[in-house]
C-alpha cells in the first residue's frame, strides 16, 4: 500500500452506508457486490442477462431486484459496472443518452484496461468516476469472495475521489494501489501477460509431459512451478535456473529440435521466451557474454 492509502476505517468512522447497484451480475460483479454487502452497504438492484448470471445474482445478492441497467443505476448511490471491457464505453454512453440520472452517483468499473476517462460521458453529467480493478481471477465458485482478502486493486480516479476509492477497496478486503490514468494499459498488459500466459505455459508443459509418458503431469509440475514462482517473486532474475541460465546451448538446441517434432506452436513460444530469458540473464550478469552468444546463435538458427 502506498503513502496515500487509507487504513481500514473503524465502524464509527465509516462513510454512510450506500445503496449499491450491479450492472453485470457475472463472477466479478456478484463477488464485489457481496463484499460490499458484508461491509454494510445494501445491494438493491442488479442486471443479469443469462440464466447463469441470474442464478448467481439470486445466490450472492439475495436482496437485489433484477432489473434493467437504467433501473439499476436509478436505484443506487454506488453503481458497479462489471461488464466486458469492449462493452464498457458503449454502455456508459448509452446510459447517459437515455437520460438516466447519474449526477452525484459513484460509477465504479472494474476493467483493468481502462482508467476513469472511459466514464467521461457520465462524469460530464455529474457522476463520480472510479476504476477499481481487482487483481485476481474469479471462477464463479463459492470461494471467490474469500479470494478478495489482501489482494491488490488497481485504483484510478480523479484526485479528489482518491480517498473514497481507496476506502471502498479496503472495505472489500483489498489493498488499493494507485495506477495513473496514462499507465493503465501497461499495467493491464503486465497482469494479463503474467497470469494468462502462465496458464498457457503450464498447460503446454503438461501436454508435453503426457507425450513423454508422464501419467500425472500436474503432480510432477506442482512443486517445481511453485518453487520457481516463489523464487521469481522473491529474487527476480537471481531465481533463474536451467539450461539458459547455465549457457547450455547444446541442451537448448536439443529441446528445440524435439519440440519442433511434437509441438511446432510450442517451439515458437519456447524460442521467444528463451531469447528473452537470455537477454535478461545477460543484463543481470548471470550469463557470460560468450555463453549468451552461443545461445543466441542456436535460437537465431531456429
Amino acid at each position: 500500500m502506498d503513502s496515500h492509502t487509507v487504513p481500514s476505517p473503524a465502524p464509527e468512522d465509516r462513510p454512510a452506508r450506500l445503496t449499491v447497484g450491479v450492472v453485470g451480475a457475472g463472477r466479478v460483479g456478484t463477488t464485489l457486490g457481496a463484499a460490499l454487502a458484508l461491509a454494510g452497504h445494501r445491494v438493491t438492484a442488479a442486471t443479469a442477462v443469462s440464466d447463469t448470471s441470474r442464478r448467481r445474482a439470486e445466490e450472492r445478492l439475495p436482496d437485489a431486484v433484477l432489473s434493467t441497467p437504467q433501473e439499476t443505476v436509478e436505484a443506487a448511490d454506488l453503481v458497479l459496472l462489471t461488464i466486458p471491457d469492449d462493452a464498457l464505453p458503449e454502455l456508459v454512453d448509452g446510459l447517459v443518452a437515455t437520460g438516466v440520472p447519474v449526477a452525484g452517483k459513484m460509477l465504479v468499473h472494474t476493467s483493468g484496461r481502462y482508467g476513469a476517462r472511459v466514464l467521461d460521458t457520465a462524469t460530464r453529467a455529474g457522476a463520480l468516476p472510479m476504476a477499481l480493478h481487482p487483481v485476481m481471477t474469479f471462477t464463479g465458485r463459492p470461494d471467490d469472495l474469500d479470494r478478495l482478502a489482501g489482494i491488490s486493486f488497481g485504483v484510478t480516479s480523479p484526485e479528489p475521489l482518491r480517498p473514497v476509492a481507496e476506502v471502498l477497496v479496503v472495505e472489500m478486503g483489498g489493498e488499493p494501489v494507485w495506477i495513473p490514468e496514462d499507465r493503465r494499459t501497461l499495467y493491464h498488459a503486465a497482469l494479463a501477460g503474467g497470469a494468462n500466459h502462465l496458464v498457457t505455459l503450464v498447460v503446454e508443459a503438461m501436454d508435453l509431459l503426457r507425450s513423454a509418458g508422464v501419467a500425472d503431469p500436474a503432480a510432477m509440475l506442482g512443486p517445481l512451478l511453485g518453487a520457481a514462482l516463489d523464487n521469481a517473486l522473491r529474487l527476480g532474475m537471481n531465481g533463474l535456473t536451467g539450461p539458459v541460465a547455465r549457457g547450455d546451448a547444446g541442451t537448448v538446441a536439443d529441446h528445440i529440435g524435439e519440440l519442433a517434432r511434437v509441438s511446432p506452436e510450442g517451439t515458437r513460444a519456447y524460442v521467444a521466451m528463451a531469447r528473452l530469458t537470455a537477454d535478461r540473464a545477460l543484463a543481470a550478469g548471470l550469463l557470460k557474454p560468450e555463453d549468451a552468444e552461443r545461445l543466441l546463435e542456436v535460437l537465431a538458427d531456429s
